[in-house]
């Protein structure tokens, strides 16, 4: 079975599951509360990788525990409301991903546990007190985001060699993207490269975003958030459109067409929280759990892309990919 077909084969197993959940479950099944801050098939592969880890532990879906599904497709509106019905449902622990629905779960409950397998500085964000004592009914693994943005433009330099404008695009409705943002400008200006900032807040800022960026740089540093994940193939769209090479921070989005993506390892991420929620779940206290750190990173870079841009990726960056899509 070719790659794609396998994700979309999952994407469509992560809808299906809360319907067979439901109509196997007994009343009594301790129930997470799954709040998908993107659309399912971006998140079809950490989805399975959590599940598939439960299931290792002993949790095994539809008869050792419920999950309910909610989809906010990178509306971050939507986060509030979802968060909200599962503290109406009494759920026993809210799992989500990205630092927005983690901020919308912790002001819906100070009681239920609430685990989350990537957030961006979660001091910072005020997810947690500290990593090694979160305090609260919050814990989960941080992503490192900010901790690794000279590393992303280290390697986009030797990818695009002639690198002297670098556009910064972000949601500025997202806490973290902002943080990310602030890192990339310090890095950049440090390297003596000029930095445009170009700042978004919904879809349809998207379009106008790259017009003002239109001849004002080399290449585009995306800070990864749920609304610019969703956006992922317009986005890669126009960029390629302008010429301009990408950078990201995880690898959906040169799945999608990006040039090149340097980060956490997500599957490996969602399968560790998986673990995080089976001591919840046998009576441990999230306040006593520390927050994690990845352990597993992953180089990214998109043949096809590159040539389309002209651009020729060394053979020694090559060699240190994890995965090169040809």
């Amino acid at each position: 079975m070719k790659r794609r077909e396998f994700i979309t084969l999952l994407g469509g197993a992560a809808v299906a599951w809360p319907l067979a959940a439901r109509a196997q479950q007994p009343a009594t099944l301790p129930t997470i509360g799954y709040l998908g801050a993107s659309p399912p098939e971006v998140a079809s592969q950490w989805t399975a990788a959590f599940v598939q880890r439960l299931r290792e532990l002993g949790w095994i879906e539809g008869r050792t525990i419920a999950i309910e599904y909610r989809w906010a497709d990178g509306r971050s509106e939507r986060f509030a409301e979802i968060a909200a019905e599962f503290v109406r449902l009494k759920v026993n622990l809210i799992f989500t991903y990205s630092t927005p629905s983690v901020v919308a779960a912790k002001q819906a409950t100070s009681s239920i546990p609430i685990v989350f397998p990537t957030a961006g500085d979660p001091v910072g964000n005020k997810l947690v007190v500290s990593l090694a004592r979160p305090g609260g009914n919050v814990t989960g693994l941080s992503t490192q985001q900010t901790d690794t943005a000279s590393k992303r433009i280290e390697l986009f330099r030797e990818v695009v060699p002639g690198l002297h404008r670098l556009a910064i695009l972000a949601n500025v409705g997202s806490s973290n993207a902002v943080v990310d943002m602030d890192e990339v400008r310090v890095v950049a200006d440090t390297l003596g490269l000029g930095v445009v900032r170009s700042e978004i807040r919904r879809a349809e800022d998207i379009v106008p975003a790259f017009e003002a960026l239109r001849g004002r740089a080399d290449a585009l540093y995306v800070c990864a958030d749920p609304l610019v994940t969703t956006k992922r193939v317009h986005i890669n769209t126009l960029a390629l459109g302008m010429r301009l090479p990408t950078m990201y921070a995880f690898r959906a989005f040169v799945d999608a067409g990006g040039l090149i993506s340097y980060g956490p390892n997500f599957p490996d991420l969602f399968r560790r929280a998986a673990e995080i929620v089976d001591k919840i779940l046998r009576g441990t206290r999230p306040a006593d759990i520390p927050v994690e750190q990845p352990t597993k990173f992953d180089l990214v870079i998109n043949l096809i892309t590159a040539k389309a841009l002209g651009l020729t990726v060394p053979p020694t960056l090559l060699a240190r990919a994890d995965e090169v899509i040809e």
